[in-house]
C-alpha cells in the first residue's frame, strides 16, 4: 500500500480562467490538510472523548457504568456486531495519539492480524509507534491523504474513523439557489436534505470519504460530532439546548477548525451504494450512568468539585457523538 503526501481536496482552483468564475457560482472550502501535515498537533488543545475515557483513572470515568478504556469499549462493540473477528485486518485512520488502537490491541490482539495506521502528521505517526511498540509486530504506519489512499486498499476487513471525518474538507456558506456543481451533484445523487435558505456548509470530504469506501466494499465504523445527533429516550435532559436537526456548524479549534457532521448524509450515501447502515448515540456505546447524580449535575450545571466538572465536561460534548456503521 503506497505512502502518499497528496490531498484529493487540498485547495480551490485558483487557476481557473475568469468566465467561471463569472458563471459558476465557487463556494470557500474548509480544509484541515496542511495544519495536520505540517502543524505540530497537540490533542490536548481540543477535547476529544477518546482521549477523555483512554485512562480508567481519570475523572471523567464515574459519568461510566465500568471502567473501562475507550478503544476497549469500541473493540467489545465492534464484536458484538461482528465486524471483529479471528484474523482482522484493520485501518484507522487519523488515529491521533494511537489510545484507541492501543486499548483495542490490549484486549483484542488475539482477534487482529495487522493494523494499518493512515495519518498525515509525522510527528503523530511518531508518537503511535511509541504507544504501540509493544505490538509492533503488528502495526504499518502510513503518512499520507485517505483520499488518495483509498483507492489502493486491498485485504482490509474494517476501516475506524474515530473523531476524524469532521476534519475532512467542508464547504462553506452554500446557497442552496446557487450551489457549486460538485455540491449540487451530490445533493441530487443522494437525495441529500439541506436548508431551504442559506448560507450553509456540506461535509463534502466526509460524503466522499463514505461514497468510496462503499466502492471499495470495506465495513466502516465512524464517530463524530454530529449536527442531527441521536438522545437516548431514558437521558431526554442531555437534549436541553441542542439542535437536534440542523446542519454542519464550525467548531473553531487551536489553528484550525473542524465541522459537526450530518450523519443522515452519510447514511444516504451509503444506502444509495445498497450498503446496510446502522447508527445510534455514542453515549449508549459507552455505557453512560443513567443516573439521577449525572442528571442533576448536567441540568444544574453542579460543577463544584473536579469530578462534577468532568462529568459535566464529558456529558455536554458526547450528548452531540453518533456512531455509524456502514457494512
Amino acid at each position: 500500500m503506497p505512502a502518499s503526501l497528496c490531498t484529493a481536496f487540498s485547495m480551490p482552483l485558483y487557476s481557473m480562467v475568469y468566465f467561471l468564475y463569472r458563471f459558476k457560482p465557487m463556494a470557500d472550502i474548509n480544509t484541515t490538510y496542511n495544519y495536520h501535515r505540517q502543524t505540530p498537533i497537540d490533542l490536548m488543545n481540543e477535547y476529544t472523548i477518546c482521549e477523555s475515557l483512554s485512562d480508567t483513572n481519570s475523572a471523567y470515568m464515574e459519568a461510566l457504568e465500568t471502567r473501562r478504556p475507550y478503544g476497549a469499549m469500541v473493540g467489545d462493540f465492534l464484536a458484538e456486531n461482528t465486524l471483529l473477528g479471528k484474523g482482522s485486518r484493520i485501518i484507522e485512520i487519523g488515529p491521533g495519539y494511537a489510545s484507541l488502537m492501543q486499548g483495542l490491541l490490549s484486549s483484542y490482539h488475539d482477534c487482529i492480524r495487522h493494523v494499518f495506521m493512515i495519518d498525515l502528521s509525522r510527528d503523530l505517526i511518531k508518537r503511535q509507534r511509541t504507544t504501540l511498540n509493544r505490538w509492533e509486530d503488528m502495526i504499518t504506519s502510513i503518512q499520507g491523504d485517505i483520499h488518495e489512499l483509498i483507492h489502493s486498499i486491498k485485504s482490509v476487513d474494517l476501516i475506524i474513523i474515530n473523531e476524524v471525518i469532521g476534519d475532512l474538507d467542508t464547504l462553506t456558506g452554500l446557497d442552496p439557489d446557487s450551489l457549486p456543481d460538485e455540491a449540487a451533484g451530490l445533493i441530487k445523487d443522494y437525495g441529500l436534505e439541506i436548508p431551504s435558505r442559506g448560507p450553509f456548509n456540506l461535509n463534502i470530504g466526509a460524503i466522499r470519504l463514505v461514497e468510496s469506501i462503499c466502492k471499495k466494499s470495506i465495513p466502516a465504523f465512524i464517530t463524530e460530532h454530529s449536527c442531527d445527533p441521536i438522545i437516548p429516550r431514558d437521558m431526554e435532559y442531555l437534549a436541553k439546548g441542542l439542535a437536534l436537526d440542523s446542519f454542519p456548524r464550525e467548531i473553531s479549534l487551536f489553528g484550525h477548525s473542524e465541522y459537526t457532521i450530518r450523519f443522515s448524509h452519510l447514511e444516504k450515501t451509503a444506502k444509495a451504494h445498497g450498503k446496510k447502515v446502522s447508527t445510534g448515540a455514542l453515549t449508549d456505546l459507552v455505557h453512560l450512568k443513567k443516573s439521577h447524580a449525572l442528571k442533576f449535575i448536567f441540568t444544574s450545571r453542579a460543577c463544584s468539585t473536579e469530578k462534577q466538572e468532568a462529568i459535566y465536561e464529558l456529558l455536554d460534548h458526547i450528548r452531540e457523538y453518533r456512531w455509524l456503521v456502514i457494512r
